[in-house]
């Protein structure tokens, strides 16, 4: 049980935070709202969209909308390119000739939000060098393991249309990805403000202030942890997860990691709506995210979200 003041200053915070980001990311209201429900329920997003709608804007904005302690690295973008190294990502030990010993330099996953821009570009050795960052928050180089940060959040993105000098990411790196988001097209009332609105300030990130630090968005992972979600709702999630798994055009069902992000993201979904517990329309608004780009498919022309959507439908809805 969350006291009821907490739970309505959250979702108050939650429209606030949306609106700050809608500074750069115009007219995307949903996006944003599920983008940080990912992030505030520990998990990592990959954006999934044609060049220049806003992935890579979105998660600067994110990174301008939290401050950090001094000395903290708060953002770092890497770009993915077929001649990355593992070692690029994750940092290597140096020798030094002044203290004759090895040093350690610290890779760009050693921030608090990394953004790994087309990552497909990379080849699959470097794709790799993420499971162990995205899944424990750890990285090893050597014999040494280092912990990253607690919020360290890896927003992804990639262009699903040019597929010439791409690696596709394996199964096992997509269902470490909590939700795959994507922004779409802005309305055609929505571009024009757009458009005019560029003319005058060019560039946008510089409206958006702090509004949180670092251990209030701890904060708010931690009242997520105790929104309640009814044994119920559970039974038949578990269902949804099983029927992925007897379907004849899948060929790699649901994980048990799948089910775990999807009441993860509930719960703070339903905190964003100003409840301290979840329900059946809070697990159906992000079944689609959380579960579809999971599935292995045995048949090139089936769609994991409609799937997905069918599923839950005759689960949830009957």
């Amino acid at each position: 049980m969350i006291d009821p003041q907490i739970v309505s200053r959250i979702c108050d915070l939650g429209r606030e935070w949306v609106a700050t980001l809608g500074l750069a990311v115009r007219g995307k209201a949903t996006f944003l709202r599920k983008f940080l429900t990912a992030w505030v329920a520990g998990g990592h997003v990959l954006i999934e969209d044609v060049p220049g709608v806003g992935k890579t804007t979105a998660v600067k904005a994110l990174a301008a909308s939290v401050a950090g302690p001094p000395g903290l690295t708060l953002f770092r973008r890497i770009q993915f390119t077929p001649d990355l190294l593992p070692y690029d990502i994750t940092g290597v030990d140096i020798f030094s000739p002044e203290s004759r010993i090895f040093e350690f330099q610290e890779g760009p996953l050693f921030s608090v939000l990394v953004l790994a821009d087309e990552i497909n570009r990379a080849t699959p050795k470097v794709q790799s060098a993420l499971l162990e960052a995205m899944e424990e928050r750890t990285v090893t180089v050597g014999n040494t393991t280092r912990r990253l940060h607690p919020l360290f959040l890896v927003a992804a993105t990639q262009n699903p249309t040019d597929m010439e000098g791409t690696y596709p990411l394996p199964q096992a790196q997509l269902d470490r990805f909590a939700m795959r988001l994507s922004l779409g097209y802005p309305e055609a009332a929505e571009e024009e403000k757009i458009l005019c609105d560029l003319s005058a300030r060019p560039d946008t990130l510089q409206r958006i202030q702090p509004l949180f630090d670092l251990e209030e968005v701890l904060q708010l992972r931690g009242h997520s942890e105790n929104v309640f979600v009814d044994p119920r709702l559970s039974a038949m999630a578990r269902k949804v997860l099983q029927l992925s798994r007897d379907h004849p055009d899948v060929s790699l069902g649901l994980s048990p990691r799948s089910g775990i992000h999807w009441f993860r993201a509930a719960r703070v979904w339903a905190l964003w709506q100003g409840r301290d517990f979840v329900i059946d329309q809070d697990l159906i608004d992000l079944g689609g995210d959380v579960l579809a780009h999971r599935l292995g498919l045995a048949r090139h022309d089936a769609d994991p979200q409609q799937l997905v959507a069918r599923w839950i439908r005759d689960v949830f809805v009957g």
